[in-house]
């Protein structure tokens, strides 16, 4: 499992892919095109573009929600959030070589998650955040390490993404919780330089 994901944002210094680009630049060997506001189009102009950077680097690519998309173009895999499509389904369409994450904010996420043959999930959010819309509950370190031990008790291995707000000063936290990766978006994009605060949470954490 890749221990940094990097989720593209859009802000007013950096627009989607120049975000992807800086994280690649930095050493991020996965990322998430997420462009909720984007029509397909847009994304899968962007996708396209990216997807060669993205092999460049030998990272991975996976496109948030469109499943159709993620297949017609080929990159890695999809992540689905709580109202996207249901792993299994996604499952049926892409097949095994895809990888699948989904979003969990509870045991029964995750529960349901594996069941469907999720291979990863995303747990969160962990704070909150402005750069996601309709957030669940906020979790917490508290709330990571329940849903982290009820896992273990249930003998679920599956891997662990923290999610959703999280900054430097919480990596150490979340890794000795048990998590597998970080996922991380405006932390990075806040930074003077995205690609040298990338660099420094590779190489200072992960």
């Amino acid at each position: 499992m890749v221990s940094l994901q990097f989720i593209t944002h859009e802000t007013d210094r950096y627009n989607t892919l120049e975000s992807a680009i800086m994280a690649l630049e930095g050493g991020c060997k996965w990322i998430q095109l997420r462009m909720k506001e984007a029509t397909l189009e847009e994304i899968e102009q962007v996708a396209l573009k990216l997807k060669p950077l993205c092999k460049e680097h030998e990272a991975i690519l996976v496109i948030d929600d469109h499943v159709e998309l993620a297949r017609k173009i080929e990159v890695d895999g999809v992540h689905l959030g709580k109202t996207d499509m249901p792993v299994d389904q996604a499952r049926s369409i892409l097949g095994e070589a895809f990888i699948i994450g989904g979003t969990a904010n509870n045991f029964e996420d995750v529960l349901m998650h594996y069941r469907a043959g999720a291979d990863y999930v995303g747990v969160g959010p962990y704070r909150f955040t402005r750069t996601k819309k309709n957030l669940s509950p906020v979790l917490g370190a508290e709330g990571c390490a329940t849903l982290i031990n009820r896992m273990k008790e249930a003998g679920i291995s599956l891997p662990i993404v923290a999610i959703g707000g999280i900054t430097n000063k919480d990596i150490p936290e979340l890794l000795q919780l048990g998590v597998n990766g970080i996922a991380l978006s405006g932390s990075i994009l806040q930074a003077e330089d995205p690609r040298e605060e990338t660099k420094r949470i590779i190489n200072g954490y992960l």
